[in-house]
């Protein structure tokens, strides 16, 4: 069971506020500690939501006090600035870890690819009469550049991506739609991963929207 601030009484640097970055850095160590089979998935989940809702570094030291450091290329980067978000790329974004999934193919249908998800170096979207929904949020990477190969016939394909990765796009429309990037607010962090959308889209279409993270109180659609 996660300790929470009313076990512990941190003093001095415990009282400091928690910055979105520090929240970041102790979620990427849970994620590591989950794919090295050191956490069961209710243990993460648990963790994850105490980290979430933790206001000091104090309430972040328990989460991961029976956790080994990362060091090295696995650790998470440090933030592009005070306050500002954190700078995912390298070691926090970029895994060894096998891909979740390689494709997701919806027909007169639904599928969706999103939470804590692995994608590949190649990755797969097609639709024809449906829709595919990818939420890159919480994802990470086996590559810095990630390219989503897309075929959407008389559907939709919508990928949602956070503002500290990149993401071009490179597809063809025929009698539909094929871009996006809404809602960025700010420019990717140095080295971050960039995600290459191809492919085309047949009287339908392929959108890409940037998004803050679930625990940043979004209050975008």
């Amino acid at each position: 069971m996660v300790e929470t601030m009313n076990e512990i009484t941190p003093s001095g640097e415990g009282r400091m506020r928690a910055s979105d970055a520090d929240r970041d850095r102790v979620a990427h160590l849970l994620r590591e500690a989950l794919a090295e089979g050191r956490l069961d998935p209710d243990e993460h989940s648990e963790r994850l939501e105490a980290v979430y809702q933790a206001k000091t570094l104090g309430e972040l030291v328990p989460i991961t006090a029976d956790l080994p450091e990362l060091s090295g290329d696995a650790a998470p980067a440090a933030p592009t600035a005070p306050g500002g978000p954190a700078s995912l790329f390298g070691g926090a974004r970029v895994t060894a870890a096998e891909p979740t999934s390689r494709l997701a193919v919806a027909v007169m249908g639904g599928a969706d690819r999103s939470g804590n998800w692995v994608v590949p170096g190649h990755f797969v979207a097609a639709t024809c009469m449906g829709g595919v929904d990818l939420d890159l949020r919480e994802a990470r990477f086996t590559q810095r550049e990630t390219t989503i190969w897309t075929g959407c016939v008389m559907g939709g394909i919508d990928i949602v991506a956070p503002d500290d990765i990149e993401v071009r796009v490179h597809g063809l429309p025929i009698m539909g739609g094929f871009g996006g990037g809404r809602g960025r607010r700010g420019p990717a962090a140095p080295n971050a991963p960039i995600v290459h959308v191809r492919g085309f889209a047949i009287m339908g279409g392929v959108d890409v929207r940037y998004k803050r993270r679930k625990h940043q109180r979004e209050t975008d659609d």
